[in-house]
């Protein structure tokens, strides 16, 4: 009885048309599937049906079993997986596996289905079969599901080591994955066998980017994490091997090992290693990390034996001891010995950690010299170390100063009174050749001064004349043979050496030998100026003048500038006192000579003296002379400075009217423009209490173009006292209108002319700033105009004035022209409009009467002053001007 078929499986009236094609060629792949694509919204059932119908007549069709198959995927997707539509799907595949067995594809999609079905035997099976079905240029693709299936939970360890192992036979490079697998698994013997192997292979690559001192870490720390589960491997041959070949993490290394053997239970072998190691390593990082493990590993024996010590014994112990009693192999109780064990680990940590250091370098100076530190109060330690020290380190290579580890080593000696000894030692010490000649020159002088320590004075001197002599022409033929000429070769010209021992010969020689070891230091040409200095005043000390000023006439013919300038003024100092007026034209010779010498920085001081000597034993020209050379010649920052000097001198010697000419001089000898301005104030100050009171004025005309009204407000303050304590209206108004020119022209100059120009507007007076404006376009300001037509030309000017700055009137021009003296004074007036000012002109300079508020609390401090003179007739006619007070000083 065959079994219905549902209605709804039949062809429907749409599919006659395909059915009919079928039927007239049913093995077309072409027809099938546009019979399924117009089938795509079918139910699954009629799709399956029109598939099975469809692999009947083709069999052999990959994409009609591809596609079948995948549909038979998506509808057991979301069912569970004891549904029966597994099993169904499963015999789908293996049908198609009949004619599909070379189609890796169909493989996967089985396999991956049995892995999710979690079928673990039939799934295992059916990877074999695919494995023998492909051909090997295929596995590849097989392999990776496989070793996906065997590492699933659940799947015995002994299945899946043999899988890996069939797997490292088709690929071997996948080994580390095998490594980890055996790790996870817990088979630490052939995980530890497998990683050694790998690391013997030179030919080993690995996949994962591992470098072979990772892999060799791995193996250590396996080793010794499962020391009693891994066996058959030379564990300390390995890990030495390790720690010879990979220096970067030895200390990782060595405390591997010595946890290798803490684990097997080898505790004093352990303690072995820790030592090995912290006696080894060469960086502090190592050395921190063996000493960290070191201590754990002794903290964690002494804590276990404390914990156990109150513990019971048992009846065996019990009988052992009863044996055993009175033998010290038999004593259980070594708590003490862990304790004193552990503290002397932190007591030698410095000097272990010194010798760290000293293993980088053996020749650093100074770490030797904290390792002798380190046996502070034991002297044989100290002894033995500076031994190893100086045998140690080499001169040539050293890193600080050699020399001084020969004499910290005997004075050691020295500091326990066994005198022989520290002289051996020095003995030895002048013996090595050192990298310089300075350090041979030390150890000479640190004897010496034992020596002069203990009395002994004949020994230094007698080491000194050893130390000073110079080598023999044979010991310097036979020298120059070998090639390497040693620092005792250059010892003789040592300035140390030769300083101290003329310091030596000063204090317990005589004056014969002090000076022939002078004399010795000047014919080797090792002198300096302070020795040259030091020399001559010896000589003095001993009034021994004409040596002592042949010492200075050496120096200054041995040493230049800047050196030269303290024997020159200590020189001439001396010379001026000694011989004063009896041997003035040697010392004016002197003088000369130096000034000739010297630079302009450094000349300031020696023709201050030699005016002095000018002034106090010679002529008073002369010392004039001598200032006046000194102006010139000393550089621009200091010319105001000497020229203070020079009038303070000349006033005082000829008196003040002398100055007039020196202060003439100065302004025009190219000063900057401040100390122009400040000269000129002086002036202006000299001429007011001279009581010229014009030519103080034409003083404060001529300086007001180098002082900005903005910037050097005291200038103004200054010009206007004296206009309201000595003017009148009009030489104040003057004033004023000065001041808004200067201004005017400041702000111009600054405000048109480039950088280059402002920083040399100060050089240039009112009239070159006018005419620089008028050629870059600038209109000319109207009060400058007005001063550029009422200006005298130069050539108005008597011949004797052309060259003067402009506005400026010589005490000389004064004094013999009174007329010229006016008109220059007042060049710059201008005539102001009639409108101007009313009745102006009708009103007499002499008794107008100035606005109080102009003059502040001058004008009653000038009324005050009236007063005390007891002036009737000025009581009687008011306030007087300027001009009338002058006339009546005159008068009277």
């Amino acid at each position: 009885m065959t079994a219905s078929i549902s209605t709804d499986l039949y062809p429907s009236q749409e599919d006659l048309l395909y059915e009919e094609e079928l039927l007239r060629n049913q093995f077309s792949l072409k027809l099938w599937w546009r019979y399924l694509i117009a089938k795509s919204h079918a139910p699954f059932a009629k799709r399956s049906l029109l598939y099975e119908r469809a692999l009947r007549a083709l069999p052999g069709s990959y994409k009609l079993w591809h596609a079948y198959l995948r549909e038979r995927l998506d509808v057991v997707r979301n069912l569970p997986i004891s549904h029966s539509a597994y099993s169904s799907l499963n015999n789908t595949f293996e049908r198609a596996l009949v004619t599909m067995h070379k189609m890796p594809r169909i493989w996967i999609m089985y396999l991956q289905t049995l892995t999710d079905q979690r079928l673990i035997t039939r799934a295992r099976r059916t990877f074999d079969r695919a494995l023998r079905a492909l051909p090997i240029t295929q596995h590849d693709r097989i392999w990776a599901p496989y070793l996906a299936l065997v590492s699933l939970d659940g799947v015995p360890v002994e299945t899946s080591l043999r899988v890996y192992r069939r797997y490292l036979l088709f690929d071997p490079s996948h080994i580390e994955d095998f490594i980890e697998f055996l790790l996870n698994s817990g088979r630490w013997q052939e995980a530890a066998e497998r990683l050694a192997s790998v690391l013997n292979s030179d030919e080993f690559y690995s996949i994962k980017g591992k470098t072979k001192h990772q892999l060799w870490l791995e193996l250590c720390e396996l080793l010794t994490k499962h020391a009693t589960e891994v066996s058959g491997l030379k564990v300390d041959a390995i890990i030495r091997g390790g720690i010879r070949k990979y220096t970067n993490e030895v200390g990782r290394l060595w405390t591997s090992l010595a946890d290798y053997y803490v684990r097997r239970g080898l505790y004093e072998k352990a303690r072995d290693i820790f030592e090995e190691g912290l006696q080894t390593v060469l960086t502090v990082r190592d050395f921190s990390v063996i000493f960290e493990s070191y201590a754990q590993f002794e903290q964690s024996a002494l804590a276990a034996k404390l914990e156990t010590a109150g513990e019971d014994e048992d009846e065996e112990d019990e009988l052992a001891n009863k044996f055993l009693k009175g033998f010290w192999l038999n004593d259980d109780d070594d708590a003490d010995l862990r304790l004193a064990r552990f503290e002397n680990l932190f007591d030698r940590r410095p000097e272990l950690l010194n010798s760290v250091l000293l293993r980088q370098n053996p020749h650093n100076v100074e770490q030797w010299h904290r390792r002798v530190k380190l046996f502070e109060g034991n002297p044989a330690r100290q002894i033995t170390t500076f031994a190893q020290a100086v045998q140690t380190v080499d001169p040539m290579k050293a890193v600080g100063k050699p020399h001084t580890l020969w004499v910290a080593f005997a004075r050691l000696y020295e500091n326990h009174k066994d005198l022989m000894n520290a002289r051996a030692i020095f003995d030895k010490a002048v013996q090595v050749n050192y990298k310089t000649v300075d350090n041979l020159a030390s150890v000479w002088c640190e004897w010496a001064e034992m020596e002069l320590r203990y009395k002994n004075f004949k020994g230094a001197l007698d080491l000194m004349r050893r130390a000073t002599a110079e080598p023999s022409v044979e010991v310097r033929r036979r020298i120059a043979v070998d090639g390497n000429e040693p620092v005792q070769m250059k010892l003789h010209k040592s300035l140390r050496l030769w300083s101290f021992y003329v310091d030596l010969e000063e204090s317990l020689g005589t004056l014969e030998s002090t000076r022939a070891v002078y004399e010795r230091i000047l014919d080797l040409r090792i002198a300096t100026p302070q020795i040259i200095l030091n020399y001559a005043f010896l000589l003095e000390e001993h009034k021994y003048f004409e040596d002592a000023f042949k010492v200075y006439e050496r120096g200054v013919k041995i040493f230049k500038y800047p050196h030269v300038k303290d024997i020159w003024v200590t020189y001439l100092s001396k010379f001026v006192k000694r011989y004063g007026k009896a041997k003035l034209e040697r010392a004016r010779e002197l003088f000369e000579h130096a000034v000739e010498k010297a630079p302009a920085e450094d000349v300031k001081p020696i023709y201050l003296q030699y005016a002095k000597l000018e002034e106090e034993y010679g002529l008073a020209k002369r010392a004039m002379k001598v200032y006046d050379q000194a102006v010139k010649a000393v550089p621009n920052s200091e010319k105001l400075n000497m020229y203070d000097i020079y009038i303070a001198r000349a006033a005082e010697i000829f008196g003040v009217p002398k100055t007039r000419e020196i202060y003439e001089q100065a302004i025009e000898s190219g000063l900057p423009d401040k100390d122009v301005k400040t000269m000129c104030m002086k002036y202006a100050e000299l001429e007011r209490s001279l009581g010229e009171i014009d030519r103080s004025r034409a003083i404060y005309v001529f300086a007001s173009q180098f002082a900005d009204p903005r910037s050097d407000p005291s200038f103004w303050k200054k010009w206007n006292d004296f206009e309201v304590q000595h003017g009148n209206e009009d030489t104040f108004r003057e004033m004023l209108r000065i001041k808004r020119s200067v201004l005017a022209s400041f702000s111009q100059t600054h405000l048109i002319l480039p950088e280059n120009l402002m920083q040399k507007d100060q050089k240039l007076n009112l009239e070159e700033a006018v005419d620089t404006l008028k050629r870059a376009g600038v209109p000319e300001d109207e009060m400058a105009a007005l001063e550029r037509q009422l200006a005298p030309s130069s050539a108005s000017l008597p011949s004797s004035d052309v060259g003067r700055k402009m506005n400026f009137v010589s005490a000389g021009t004064i004094e013999s022209k009174p007329d010229s003296m006016k008109k220059v004074a007042n060049s710059e007036d201008i005539e102001l409009p009639e409108d101007s000012d009313s009745d102006e002109d009708k009103v007499d300079i002499a008794q107008k009467e100035v606005p109080a508020a102009v003059f502040g609390e001058l004008a009653s401090k000038a009324t005050e002053n009236q007063t005390k003179d007891g002036n009737a007739e000025e009581k009687g006619n008011g306030h007087l001007g300027a001009l009338e007070r002058i006339k009546r000083l005159r008068r009277q």
